[in-house]
């Protein structure tokens, strides 16, 4: 069997009770973007780990936005 189990999620909306869920889970970690912002309730556990993407969300928008390449943003 798996001696531990992490879950990685892009936009980590966790609705009523899923923090405690999580919590209480078997899970090592979780570990969420704020590309949606995370509720306060995710820095009541430890197991769950926010990631920014703030500034490569940024930067893509600037690059679009001037209709520049963003293949780079990708390597």
């Amino acid at each position: 069997g798996a001696v531990s189990v992490q879950a990685y999620v892009c936009h980590g909306v966790l609705s009523a009770g899923a923090v405690a869920r999580v919590a209480a889970s078997s899970l090592e970690r979780l570990v969420i973007t704020d590309s949606i912002r995370p509720s306060e309730g995710v820095r009541v556990t430890e197991k769950i780990r926010v990631l920014t993407v703030a500034q490569l969300m940024g930067e893509a928008i600037r690059r679009i936005s001037t209709e520049s390449s963003v293949s780079s943003l990708f390597d």
